[in-house]
């Protein structure tokens, strides 16, 4: 079950910080989410509201139950995992900021402020955004009049909630510079990345974002630090480690998965990747 709206150019304004909407996402989980991280000035909310699983972020593992809320911004590596029994329903919106231009030299506000240097948040939502994310779904679904007008005052009443919740948390590096590409292109890309990982192909990633090839590898060398191969090969192998834990797939399964023209192509490239065979990963994880 997974609703989804996008390309909705919705922008809500909190002091001089300007948020584009990009996606708003409800989704229950019967999958695991492989690794993954979002571009410069991105940040992404993570609301279950039932079920529970786990979350592995930043080199960390961390237990999610209902009512949990995480934060993750620019190139916090993250990645999900729902129980069996118990899979999570989960709220998710993203996030595309940048600054008011007219409000250059003008002194930053709280809530700006800690948005702006919070690039990872995790614990319990105090500020019961379930009412509000529900709010948000009802108004997009049902489409009355004035519909947009109320979804943009529930999404600026999200945010506060959601700097509300970390008011008193740890404070890391800001994460703001000047756009010079259009919001929807972060999307195409980190979507491609997540769910095409074995297929996209530098060419086809440029026709959707309808650049050439060169600025591609570009925008991704800006953007992401990382050319094309390495964000798939990250890609990759981050779905790799996730099927080798289901013993039900074979390891030739899985290199079809992925897409590898071999078990061998496929063995060679886990072992220079995670410094091990995916023989030797699989049996250190076994349940």
């Amino acid at each position: 079950m997974k609703t989804v709206y996008t390309n909705m150019d919705i922008e809500v304004k909190i002091e001089e910080t300007v948020c584009s909407v990009l996606n708003i996402v409800f989704e229950r989980f019967l999958r695991a989410v492989p690794k993954h991280s979002h571009g410069i000035n991105s940040y992404e909310m993570h609301y279950i509201s039932r079920g529970c699983g786990s979350a592995h972020i930043d080199g960390s593992d961390y237990r999610i139950v209902p009512n949990t809320l995480y934060m993750t911004g620019p190139n916090v590596e993250h990645a999900q995992f729902p129980d069996e029994d118990d899979p999570m329903e989960e709220y998710c919106i993203y996030f595309k900021l940048r600054k008011d231009l007219g409000s250059a030299g003008r002194k930053r506000q709280p809530v700006t402020q800690f948005f702006e240097n919070t690039r990872f948040w995790f614990g319990q939502d105090t500020q019961d955004i379930h009412t509000t994310v529900r709010q948000i779904f009802s108004e997009l679904e049902q489409r009355r009049l004035g519909c947009m007008i109320q979804v943009e005052a529930l999404l600026q009443q999200c945010l506060i909630k959601i700097v509300r919740n970390y008011q008193y948390g740890h404070k890391s590096e800001a994460f703001f510079s000047p756009p010079n590409l259009m919001d929807s292109k972060y999307i195409v890309t980190e979507e491609g990345f997540l769910y095409e990982y074995g297929t996209l192909s530098l060419e086809s990633l440029s026709k959707r974002l309808g650049l050439s090839m060169r600025q591609t590898e570009r925008f991704l060398k800006e953007y992401y630090g990382k050319t094309f191969l390495r964000k798939k090969t990250e890609a990759k192998m981050a779905a790799a480690k996730l099927y080798l834990k289901d013993k039900n797939l074979s390891v030739s399964e899985i290199a079809e998965r992925l897409n590898y023209s071999s078990v061998q192509h496929f063995s060679y490239a886990f072992k220079q990747y995670h410094g091990m065979t995916a023989s030797d990963y699989r049996r250190n994880n076994a349940d």
